[in-house]
């Protein structure tokens, strides 16, 4: 009854099997590549560390990236973490299994030793000439003789599987050895990093002590800077307006050049129209006088026939139909199908657009971003990107540049217009495009303004659509 039970149980856990491991092996390939990931990520933020300590002082940037620091190697260690889970999994599924092996070990050497004992005791009686030959007939014989057979082949696949459980076993007993040197390496790893994580904590806290003693002076630096960018903005709007009046004002000379196109060819039509009837009055005044001439040369007793109708005017010619316009037209940027397309293909693009940069890390997010350390808040109107000094800035979508501007504080601007999107990389150091060129998806425009403080190279990307500025976290790709 028992045994009934469990036959059920067994045949769903061999189902279940095959699933659980390959769930578990995608499992250690994710930790695997959060592994890889999180290595290049430290390297990076090492690597930017290095550059913001160049400076003559402490700074934001160097804050910033003794957070990010911590951060990365907070996630490594819970990594580290998950892989001692698995490789304690591995120990104790190896554990069962050596023991089950020696089980299986010791039942096989009792039942060979049992085996060798009998045939010991009973060697004279199983000797193979006294065995058969003592056989009451000749079939008797032949039986006895393939039982001795297969109890000798019986013996020797107990000894074999003797030999290949051992070997089992020792594969087993260093497998598990592996597992605990490699657990014992994972565990002094995790415990390297615990230590290098309380270091990074106590030099962040010093870096912060001091720039507390500098609120007030950040905090001027930063409303300085918030005035340059209100600047910056009144000039990327100012143009923008510009490029909507401009529009407008073409979309309705279009549109009046469409009606003095449409009236003239009304007018040409009711002329011809007019000129139609003109001549069919003049046609049936020839044949009424026609008529009335044949009508005296006729007898006089014969009635006189009723003068023929004048021949129907000819009916107007239908309007030309007026061409179809684009369904989809919410702003004047999107007075032609191109533009139409473009904006389009832009807008299915929304969270998959390229970084402008080619490696580095985002410094700053759209909106108001509040220091966790210090009481400093600064409001970015696009999202801030870091890379190396001289990095090259490339444009997140193809389209046509509009304008290149110097903006306060230094270095320039470039606006690409998408349809009726705009894109705009403020803090370039130099750039090699031009008004009214295009642009594809990730060409170079230019390259990254060097900010001292960061000690590396910084570009914002705003996003506009029309005048109305947008939120650039939803519409770049998130690494």
């Amino acid at each position: 009854m028992q045994l009934k039970k469990f036959i059920p149980l067994l045949i769903l856990a061999l189902a279940l099997a095959p699933g659980l491991l390959h769930a578990q092996n995608q499992s250690r390939e994710e930790l695997e590549r959060r592994k890889r990931e999180l290595q290049k990520e430290m390297e990076e933020v090492q690597a930017t560390l290095k550059e913001t300590k160049k400076s003559s002082r402490e700074n934001l940037g160097q804050l910033r990236a003794l957070r990010n620091k911590i951060d990365v190697r907070s996630r490594m260690i819970r990594n580290i973490n998950e892989e001692i889970n698995f490789i304690n999994g591995d120990i104790n599924s190896a554990l069962r299994d050596v023991k089950t092996l020696q089980r299986d070990l010791d039942t096989l050497k009792e039942q060979y030793a049992q085996l060798i004992v009998s045939a010991y005791k009973n060697r004279s009686s199983y000797a193979l000439l006294n065995f058969v030959f003592s056989a009451k007939s000749f079939n008797d014989a032949v039986k006895r003789y393939k039982y001795l057979q297969q109890y000798r082949d019986f013996r020797r696949r107990q000894a074999d599987n003797i030999v290949e459980t051992q070997e089992q076993l020792r594969i087993k007993v260093k497998n598990l050895q592996d597992q605990k040197d490699k657990r014992s390496t994972a565990l002094t790893t995790e415990q390297k990093e615990r230590e290098t994580l309380e270091k990074d904590r106590k030099e962040k806290d010093e870096v912060l002590s001091k720039l507390k003693g500098r609120e007030k002076e950040l905090a001027a630096d930063i409303a300085q800077k918030q005035k340059d960018q209100k600047k910056v903005q009144d000039l990327i709007r100012a143009v923008i307006r510009k490029e909507i009046e401009a529009a407008r004002k073409k979309a309705e000379a279009e549109e009046l050049a469409r009606k003095k196109a449409a009236a003239e060819e009304k007018k040409r039509r009711e002329e011809e129209r007019q000129r139609a009837l003109a001549a069919a009055r003049e046609a049936a005044k020839a044949a009424a006088a026609n008529n009335a001439a044949n009508n005296n040369t006729a007898n006089n007793n014969t009635a006189a026939p009723t003068p023929a109708a004048p021949p129907p005017a000819p009916k107007p010619e239908p309007p030309a139909p007026t061409p179809e316009r684009p369904t989809r037209v919410v702003s004047v940027l999107e007075a032609s199908p191109e533009a139409v397309a473009l904006s389009e293909n832009f807008e299915i693009n929304k969270g998959k657009l390229p970084w402008p940069v080619e490696s580095g890390s985002i410094i700053g997010f759209f909106g108001p971003q509040r220091n966790p350390d210090i009481k400093i808040v600064q409001d970015n109107d696009g999202m801030i990107f870091a890379t190396r000094k001289g990095g090259n800035v490339k444009a997140l979508f193809k389209g046509e540049v509009r304008i290149v501007f110097a903006i306060p504080g230094g270095g320039y601007a470039v606006m690409i217009r998408h349809g009726q999107y705009f894109t705009n990389y403020v803090g370039l150091s130099s750039f090699n495009v031009k008004t009214g060129q295009q642009v594809s998806t990730g060409q170079v425009i230019g390259t990254a303004r060097t900010n001292e403080e960061e000690s590396a190279g910084v570009v914002e990307v705003q996003i506009y659509k029309g005048d109305k500025l947008q939120n650039a976290n939803g519409w770049i790709k998130q690494r």
